[in-house]
């Protein structure tokens, strides 16, 4: 959809755009002054293939004090992004013909990472009615003799889930008994809300050997365009770690982590007020949602993304999401994007936008759903409408 919408700029339309998952704030003023003075002071040559090593000694503490990790600075390597660090993760522990798991609905850019090193994508279905949570049997049905890993994304794009440490506990019983490595996508482990707790699955017990957590500054400090992330990960696996990151990048953009160290030691209520401002338009979203006819959206415990059901129109959700661009100049995603399970669904990202251009796309879509709703097959009259959705 984001393809779609590109391919219509210049046409004068005024697209709400709630398809990229990109924060709408800017990134706070004191990482951009410690990257400038950092420029100044002449941070700007080769660096240490893994990371400068304050960069990573601050990692290292956030990591124990915040996660509950057993790492020192030696454990952590430095990527651009946290694609950067999933897709040395990939390459470097699977091989042609091993299969990686991966939680249907799904983050779509792992399965091309997964296939560049010659492995396959299993998917697991997580039921929609179960809130899509996390069942160890379900993965155990779908091990071969060829599985190698389990990947995770907690908290969840696109559902907004955010996993229980019971449900992780099971996860990591299963990966311990099947001998399976994890890889876990916790870049938005700040974005959580009403008091849930994100849990590190890699400060489980008998889990740090076996998981490799990636993280990335580009949700919580609005520094999507930095391109600035970093791994976790035992140290049997950083000599092959290395071998990809020293060969594609050869390391990180040395002065922009003195920003990134800046982000993660400077004050924490600029990061507190970055995740209310984010519940607040989650507010907004769900509630304007749960308001339009045949949708239905419970609230997401964590990331910036509301994934409503509209399967109450029978229309595909890549139709749908077609249709809304078409008729009502708002950007959502097709939640089959996402995978099986997503059918029936649309992805709409909350933290892409201000307040106010949220309200107004909230707007058209109140008038898309109930003009579609309308004009259904015997459709109920306007005062009947919600009771009928």
């Amino acid at each position: 959809m984001y393809q779609k919408a590109a391919a219509l700029a210049g046409s004068g339309r005024d697209l709400i755009h709630l398809e990229l998952g990109r924060p709408a704030a800017d990134t706070p003023e004191h990482i951009k002054q410690a990257t400038i003075a950092a420029i100044l002071a002449g941070d700007v040559h080769y660096s240490d293939l893994k990371g400068t090593a304050s960069f990573r000694e601050a990692l290292a503490e956030k990591l124990r004090n915040q996660n509950g990790m057993d790492v020192s600075a030696a454990d952590i390597l430095v990527t651009n992004g946290l694609t950067h660090a999933s897709f040395a993760a990939f390459l470097a522990l699977l091989d042609p013909g091993d299969e990686a798991i991966l939680l249907d609905p799904f983050y779509p850019q792992h399965i091309g990472k997964i296939e560049l090193a010659g492995a396959r994508p299993v998917f697991v279905t997580l039921d929609a009615a179960d809130d899509f949570a996390l069942r160890p049997e379900l993965i155990e049905a779908a091990i071969t003799e060829r599985t190698r890993m389990i990947v995770l994304v907690n908290p969840v794009n696109p559902t907004g889930r955010v996993y229980s440490r019971t449900e992780l506990e099971g996860l990591a019983e299963l990966a311990i008994r099947r001998d399976l490595l994890v890889v876990s996508d916790e870049v938005y482990e700040d974005m959580v809300y009403d008091g849930r707790e994100h849990v590190s699955i890699a400060a489980l017990p008998g889990m740090a050997e076996r998981t490799i957590t990636a993280f990335a500054f580009t949700k919580s400090f609005a520094m999507d365009g930095w391109r600035l992330g970093y791994m976790a990960a035992p140290s049997w696996a950083m000599p092959g770690l290395l071998k990809i990151t020293a060969n594609d990048a050869t390391h990180v953009n040395t002065f922009i982590q003195a920003g990134g160290r800046a982000a993660i030691t400077g004050p924490s209520a600029v990061l507190a007020e970055l995740v209310d401002h984010d519940r607040q338009k989650r507010d907004l979203v769900v509630r304007r949602l749960n308001q339009m006819p045949g949708v239905k959206c419970p609230s997401p415990q964590g990331a910036i993304y509301a994934f409503p059901d509209i399967s109450a129109f029978g229309i595909p959700s890549q139709a749908l999401a077609e249709r809304i661009l078409d008729e009502a100049d708002v950007v959502v995603e097709a939640g089959s994007f996402y995978g099986r399970s997503g059918e029936g669904h649309l992805r709409v990202c909350f933290g892409s936008e201000s307040l106010e251009r949220l309200d107004e796309g909230m707007d058209r879509l109140s008038r898309f759903f109930n003009n579609l709703w309308d004009g259904r097959d015997g459709a109920p009259a306007s005062g009947e409408r919600r009771g009928s959705a």
